[in-house]
């Protein structure tokens, strides 16, 4: 009965013993690199056009040095950093960065999209992905009401040399990751671009751009701060306008030509009066008529009666 015992506690501590050297061989394993991780994808939820910003970490998990190859692929459209072959030291690791744009989608539908990152290390490949979820226009965007993890918000006022407010300006602004944002100012020159969690605006150098007819364009870079707002000051100079001047009336009246006085072939010239005397004559000049009239019909009178007589 004692050595029955005692084997079934020698086979006890056995069970044990393998049981914990188990546990202990596979802590390191559960806790050990991976060849390929992404680590951030700057947006879940996009719109067509939009860009993604993906980084990964690619480590070398064999026993030499190695060269990998690194490919970006998935359902979004690779724009930069799309493949790379860094040579590592054994246990060594390195980031990469890519930039990937949304494709379009019908209106009303929403399309999921996987971000593929493989490698192939030692002979082996492996992959990681990322889902992102790409909207069409007249769906709504999961999350927008949330705060976004990059900047808040972009605000500003724009201004003439002299200080004025001036509404109406197309602004353009261009974040560290590639995203634009188009917004305009009001009537008293202000304008503000809100982050949003399907289009986050990335911490880091922020460009705007301001355009307005009449106006030179102007231009600035902020810092923004993830978590934090930025503000943009811009000043438009107003482009000088040529002065036209009109020709002078003297001019004018110089220009005209004067008017031709030539007589058309065949057409009677124009009678003018050489004074007022003519119109009183003409009664005097009949009644002169008349009176050699007379005086002619009494002399053939006379002659008439003389040939009688004889």
């Amino acid at each position: 009965m004692t050595r029955l015992r005692a084997r079934w506690a020698r086979a006890a501590a056995l069970v044990a013993l393998l049981g914990g050297t188990l546990v202990v061989a596979a802590a390191p394993v559960a806790g050990a690199p991976t060849p390929i991780r992404i680590l951030s994808v700057s947006a879940e939820n996009v719109e067509p056009g939009d860009k993604v910003r993906v980084q990964f970490r690619v480590t070398n998990t064999g026993q030499g040095a190695e060269t990998a190859v690194v490919v970006v692929g998935g359902g979004l459209d690779c724009a930069t950093g799309c493949r790379a072959e860094p040579n590592l030291r054994p246990g060594q690791s390195q980031d990469f960065g890519a930039t990937l744009v949304a494709p379009k989608v019908a209106a009303g539908e929403t399309s999921g999209r996987n971000i593929s990152v493989a490698v192939r290390l030692g002979g082996q490949n492996s992959y990681d992905h990322k889902m992102v979820y790409v909207h069409g226009s007249g769906t709504s965007t999961p999350g927008t009401d949330k705060p976004s993890p990059g900047v808040k918000q972009v605000s500003g006022r724009v201004r003439d040399t002299g200080g004025k407010a001036i509404g109406g300006v197309a602004i353009t602004m261009r974040d560290s990751a590639g995203h634009e944002y188009r917004a305009t100012s009001n009537q008293d020159g202000r304008f503000s671009i809100k982050s949003r969690a399907g289009k986050p605006i990335a911490a880091g150098a922020i460009k705007v751009v301001a355009v307005k007819d009449g106006y030179r364009t102007a231009r600035t870079t902020v810092q923004g701060t993830a978590g934090d707002a930025a503000k943009a000051q811009l000043t438009l100079n107003a482009v000088a306008v040529p002065v036209k001047t009109s020709p002078s009336p003297v001019s004018v009246v110089d220009a005209v030509p004067e008017p031709e006085t030539s007589v058309a072939a065949g057409a009677p010239p124009d009678l003018e009066a050489v004074s007022g005397e003519s119109s009183n004559s003409l009664p005097f000049a009949v009644l002169g008529g008349s009176l050699v009239a007379v005086g002619v019909g009494a002399l053939a009178l006379m002659m008439i009666r003389r040939r009688r007589t004889l």
